[in-house]
């Protein structure tokens, strides 16, 4: 179905994972892609072995050594091009994510987008790279702060955005100097493998070092070995909150530096102050976009009691149109989940949702028939719960929203969001000025990501992104997150005749 994508991206089935450095490397076992759109074989990828794994850090390793002291803006010049590349690329990386990963067709394009965003930022970024100068108690000194680049950052990325999240990490790495190694989901091994061939070819171009940025493909055993290198200065790791305890307990313990972007559990308020016709249209993309696979997609909606029978039927109605289907068709609005593991987690979490007396009033299941042979499709679903329920507490990565009725002021709306382990994304629906703004202070929402009148889902570049609490607390692409991926270091000079101490301490010989 996507033969000649695949040829656009200059790869194809003679040559997956033969090469080394700056593109792919394995010589271990054959890992096949299954499309969950009809479950037909895309291609195949040799994982990297242990050995394998030893040679791309020495090659990290030493093209760290070269790379740190170009320029930071011909480093950013690079990255330029890289982003160049990608919009020639777009339509065709864009259809490789929607049939590996199952997102829609235009999801997938605006996941290339966005690594065509952060490219961007990371290139005028490249320019602005800042320390502070600090005014010294000492006479006649010069203090301040600067940024040098930090070595290895290993780059572990889930399946449910497998070109993105490495485009926001691999673009601040190699603007701040650093090296790269990814591993990415063993679901979606051949969006990963057209991403390093791209960049493969922009960074020959410029004859950049060989091993600037390096693919192992593999599972949990490469992602350990990222883990416990301490030749690995920084983990960026996203995917469940299970493993991210796991990879936390080990980078932590040789004191390596993590970025943790792990599971959510998002919520939009609907206050009785709210615009329902905005409120419907982002409640229902955050619930059912990417088949509900987003970390910031919307699990929970708490509704006041006094719109709270307006706010259902609205949803209900809006639920029954939509199109479920094959994902490159633009007319069909949910694609399927990425496997029968994920819709056996749908299944199990139905069975659930009753056992504990929720009621569930847009009715779900697994499709199957013409088009959905792949057995990956199932229906969005809406359940009336408490926020208490076990599994209202835990990210179940399916198209399920629970519907949840608060009474009282915003406080208490406030209150049941907070109350889950989870802190990632979050979002109040209201008109109110004072609801607003008590959502968006020290009482308000506990998530990195708080938004008012827009969904919990759809995060800019311009922003950092990442949350609080089981979400890790790391922060990815704008602001200032590239501090993360250098090291701190303060700087004093004393162009005096003298060695005066600080705090007025004498030492004199």
């Amino acid at each position: 179905m996507i033969e000649n994508e695949l040829k656009g991206l200059g790869i194809s089935s003679d040559n997956f994972g033969t090469s080394t450095g700056s593109t792919w490397f394995g010589k271990g076992e054959t890992l096949n892609s299954y499309s969950p759109v009809d479950g037909k074989l895309i291609g195949s990828v040799k994982t990297s072995t242990k050995e394998d794994y030893e040679e791309v850090i020495q090659k990290a390793q030493k093209a760290f050594k070269e790379w740190r002291v170009i320029p930071a803006p011909k480093r950013g010049e690079v990255v330029r091009q890289f982003g160049d590349k990608l919009r020639e690329k777009k339509a065709d990386l864009g259809k490789l994510v929607s049939y590996e990963m199952g997102k829609s067709y235009q999801e997938g394009l605006g996941e290339v987008q966005e690594m065509i965003d952060i490219c961007d930022f990371a290139v005028g970024l490249s320019r602005q790279l800042y320390g502070a100068t600090i005014h010294s108690e000492r006479p006649l000194h010069r203090m301040y702060d600067q940024y040098h680049p930090l070595g290895v950052v290993g780059v572990i990325s889930a399946f449910n955005f497998p070109v993105a999240v490495w485009a926001w990490n691999t673009c601040l790495a190699l603007i701040c100097g650093d090296t790269v190694i990814w591993k990415p989901s063993e679901k979606t091994p051949l969006c990963a493998v057209a991403c390093q061939h791209i960049l493969a070819e922009v960074l020959a171009k410029n004859n950049v070092p060989e091993g600037v940025s390096s693919l192992v493909v593999g599972d949990k055993v490469i992602g350990e070995l990222i883990s416990h290198d301490r030749r690995v200065a920084l983990v960026s790791a996203t995917g469940s909150t299970r493993m991210g305890i796991e990879v936390n307990k080990v980078v932590a313990a040789r004191l390596g530096k993590t970025i943790l972007e792990l599971g959510g559990n998002n919520a939009i308020i609907v206050t009785p102050d709210a615009d329902l016709k905005i409120m419907l249209t982002a409640a229902v993309f955050g619930a059912v976009g990417t088949a509900g696979q987003r970390c910031t997609t919307t699990r929970r909606l708490i509704v006041h009691e006094t719109i709270y029978d307006k706010v259902k039927e609205s949803l209900v109605n809006a639920y029954q149109q939509i199109k479920i289907g094959n994902p490159l068709d633009t007319a069909n609005h949910v694609g399927p989940l990425i496997d029968t593991h994920a819709v056996k987690m749908y299944t199990d979490a139905l069975v659930e949702i009753e056992k504990e007396g929720g009621k569930i009033i847009v009715e779900g299941g697994v499709l199957n028939g013409a088009g959905f042979e792949s057995g990956c499709y199932v229906k969005p679903v809406i359940a009336e719960v408490e926020n208490e329920f076990k599994i209202v507490q835990k990210e179940t990565f399916a198209p399920i929203l629970y519907l949840i009725k608060y009474s009282g002021d915003v406080l208490n709306a406030i209150d049941v969001q907070n109350n889950v382990a989870q802190g990632l994304s979050s979002s109040i629906m209201t008109n109110n000025l004072r609801e607003a703004e008590l959502f968006l202070s020290q009482q308000g929402s506990d998530c990195g990501i708080a938004n008012v009148n827009i969904g919990t889902s759809g995060a800019e570049i311009g922003g950092a992104f990442g949350g609080e609490k089981e979400t890790g607390g790391g922060r990815e692409s704008g602001s200032d997150a590239w501090k993360a991926y250098m090291r701190r270091q303060t700087n004093t000079i004393n162009y005096s005749t003298e060695v005066p101490l600080a705090q007025g301490i004498k030492f004199d010989f």
